[in-house]
C-alpha cells in the first residue's frame, strides 16, 4: 500500500495514509524486502479489500492463492554487493511457464471469487473501520 496506490480516490489517498501509519511496517533501515510476489491478482485484492469489499479475517486467505512465489527488493548498495554469481543459468520454456502461469492464475481468481462472495467474507472489519 505504501508502494503502490490501489486507487485513485480521494477517499482511498486520505485512509491509505492512516492505514500506513497504523499498520505500515517501517522498512528504511531495511536492506533486504522479502514478501509475496505481485500480480494483477494481487491488485484486484487490494482495490477490493480498499473497497470495504473484503474483511480483513479473509484477506491473507486471499493473498496466499495461486503459489506465485517470493520476491526480494534490494534496496542498498550493500545488498546489491553481496550478490554472488553462481555457476550455469537455468532456462526455462517461455511457452510452458507462461501456460502454467496463466492456469495457476485463472484458479487464483476462480477461488478468490468464491471466497469473497462466502459466509467467511462477513465484511465487518474492512478497510475504512480499521483505521
Amino acid at each position: 500500500m505504501k508502494n503502490r496506490d490501489a486507487a485513485d480516490s480521494k477517499r482511498y489517498r486520505v485512509l491509505a495514509q492512516k492505514f500506513i501509519a497504523k499498520y505500515g511496517n517501517n522498512t528504511e533501515k531495511c536492506d533486504v524486502i522479502k514478501g509475496w510476489r505481485a500480480d494483477a491478482s494481487y491488485f484486484y485484492i487490494a482495490k477490493a479489500f480498499v473497497r470495504d469489499e473484503v474483511d480483513v479475517d479473509i484477506l491473507e486467505d486471499l493473498l496466499q492463492l495461486g503459489p506465485l512465489g517470493i520476491q526480494w527488493c534490494l534496496k542498498s548498495e550493500k545488498a546489491i554487493n553481496a550478490i554472488t554469481k553462481i555457476d550455469g543459468i537455468i532456462t526455462v520454456d517461455y511457452h510452458e511457464f507462461n501456460r502454467k502461469y496463466n492456469g495457476r492464475d485463472a484458479q487464483a481468481r476462480i477461488t478468490m471469487k468464491k471466497l469473497i462472495d462466502s459466509d467467511k467474507n462477513r465484511v465487518e472489519k474492512v478497510f475504512s473501520t480499521l483505521v
